[in-house]
């Protein structure tokens, strides 16, 4: 029997952000990879939907015009436990408050990300603004190993109308259809641009960089990297 917590999330007419994002990522339903290849899909886990809708119930239960902010895709160690953007069990324990049974791990994405967003003024702040979300909602490991999206063709080719259906999805509540921010650099801001041409979901993307990226080769430069995301994300 369902959790009550999540059985309220199970109807056709969304009313607010929390009901429309659990319905979207619960639902997810991804298709067959090219050999080698496999999906990080932690919404089969009760655990994960547990999570995600006690995430969303504090920060998303509202119907107000949110910004979208897009990365690549869910990584090992964050989303793809968590089921939360950019979120690793630490974060989600320590900075969102909500108590959870996985390992307490952390991650350099997540953690670039909850430093940017206290300095914004907090998760309840940024997030009554803003929501985090990728290109793929969903994604990938070969060799035990995280894989974007866009790092093999056959790949792409396989989840491209995967890609676009969820994106249609998700861009199909009260977003702010004017602009968004692409989390990734050159290689994400690239086919999220293609990809917006032939949908037309954005009028206009500017980019920031991945933080992954800045953990590992500018870290002495976080602060200023967080500046820039505030400028992005203000302006």
């Amino acid at each position: 029997m369902p959790s009550t917590s999540n059985f309220k999330h199970q109807t056709s007419n969304p009313r607010t952000w929390s009901e429309h994002l659990y319905k979207l990522y619960t639902g997810l339903r991804p298709v067959k990879l090219p050999e080698g290849f496999e999906w990080l899909y932690p919404y089969k886990s009760p655990e994960v939907r547990e999570v995600l809708s006690k995430f969303l119930d504090k920060y998303y239960n509202d119907d107000k015009e949110r910004t979208l902010m897009i990365g690549i895709n869910p990584g090992r160690f964050g989303a793809g436990v968590t089921g939360v953007n950019f979120t690793a069990p630490r974060q989600l324990k320590e900075q969102c408050g909500i108590e959870h049974n996985f390992k307490p791990q952390s991650e350099l994405s997540a953690e670039f990300i909850y430093e940017m967003i206290n300095a914004y003024g907090g998760p309840e702040a940024f997030y009554s603004r803003f929501f985090i979300g990728s290109v793929c909602l969903l994604g990938f490991v070969k060799n035990g190993k995280n894989i974007n999206y866009y790092d093999d063709p056959e790949l792409l080719r396989t989840v491209k109308p995967f890609i676009v259906k969820s994106m249609n999805q998700l861009t199909g509540f009260h977003v702010n259809r004017s602009k968004c921010i692409c989390i990734g650099g050159e290689k994400n801001l690239k086919h999220l641009s293609a990809f917006n041409q032939e949908n037309r979901w954005f009028d206009s993307i500017s980019s920031v960089p991945h933080p992954r990226f800045i953990m590992q080769y500018r870290r002495k430069h976080v602060k200023e990297y967080v500046e820039m995301y505030l400028r992005e994300v203000e302006g």
